[in-house]
């Protein structure tokens, strides 16, 4: 089943009173010729009213404001995506050769996508990748792509808490692991800095038993549903995505929701607050066949109250959960 039901819950918990709480999220999925957004709705607990609009790059961002005094902030992020089969990507036919002939075109249309950025320096450890991806592949540009994202799957290991949020590859290359989040800005490193443009991509991976018509509810606590990977632009060929955690081509399990240079401009959640109080962060991720027995789609009610107000220092919100 390629139709599925999404909740994104993500709390702040203060210690103390705080107000004046600035946000923005992207946690709407995208609709395209690849995947249906077919509904999608935004609760937060104090209730507010927000507006949205679309990024540079084509996300939705969603920002909302809760003035009153508060001890806590939910945000409930509920949708319903529609994948649809891929079509078969056209056949590359651009030698690796050839690809520094293109570069300046390709820095003029997507300079975005071809420039270092924090989160991906362009720092001398990926030279060594990018020679031993090229040594790799059959000579073509999809070839290179592919031998890189498999570079990276293979040599780096998983772990969950070898980096942080903040991280960027130089943390990942010097400890020799991350999670999916630093995987996909290491192949972001070694595609761009051999003259290809590439883009983060933010989303949701699908658990495999949530892909059964009879599969039962699917719950993911914490970050392994959210997942992070990359597309790179191949001339000739368009945007093709890889997933180097995985290792394996992306499918209906991959629910696409916002693109960007890196994880900066794609973090799910992000906000300022007046106050001392310092904060936990928890996230909660769920996934499951989006039908119910009756083949209809079933969101439920969430309602939530307002406080009152007062005004402090302001300071930052904790970023979201690290892409895990």
């Amino acid at each position: 089943m390629n139709r599925y039901h999404l909740l994104h819950a993500t709390e702040f918990r203060y210690d103390g009173p705080v107000s004046e709480s600035y946000n923005e999220v992207r946690l709407r999925p995208m609709h395209d010729e690849r995947q249906s957004c077919l509904s999608f709705r935004l609760i937060t607990n104090p209730a507010s009213r927000g507006t949205s609009y679309r990024d540079s790059f084509g996300n939705w961002v969603h920002q909302f404001n809760i003035l009153p005094e508060h001890h806590h902030l939910k945000i409930e992020a509920e949708s319903v995506v529609l994948a649809h089969d891929a079509p078969s990507p056209p056949a590359d036919t651009m030698r690796l050769s050839e690809l520094d002939s293109h570069r300046e075109e390709l820095e003029e249309e997507y300079l975005d996508f071809v420039s270092p950025t924090g989160y991906v320096p362009y720092v001398s450890k990926l030279d060594e990748l990018i020679t031993t991806a090229c040594q790799n592949c059959d000579g073509s540009v999809s070839g290179f792509v592919q031998a890189a994202s498999d570079l990276i799957h293979q040599r780096f290991e998983y772990v969950k808490g070898a980096t942080h949020v903040n991280s960027s590859i130089e943390d990942s290359l010097s400890v020799g692991a991350g999670v999916c989040q630093d995987f996909a800005h290491l192949l972001l490193g070694v595609v761009r800095k051999r003259g290809l443009p590439a883009r983060y991509v933010s989303g949701y991976l699908v658990p495999g038993s949530a892909a059964s018509p009879d599969a039962k509810l699917q719950e993911v606590i914490g970050g392994y549903a959210s997942h992070a990977w990359a597309e790179v632009y191949m001339p000739g060929s368009g945007w093709i995505g890889l997933d180097p955690t995985l290792g394996k081509p992306l499918g209906l399990q991959h629910v696409r929701v916002a693109y960007g240079r890196d994880y900066g401009d794609v973090a799910p959640v992000r906000g300022v607050y007046k106050g001392h109080a310092g904060q936990r962060l928890s996230v909660d991720v769920r996934v499951r066949p989006a039908l119910d027995d009756d083949g209809r789609e079933q969101l439920s009610e969430n309602k939530a109250a307002l406080t009152e107000t007062p005004v402090l220092e302001e300071r930052a919100q904790q970023p979201a959960q690290q892409q895990q």
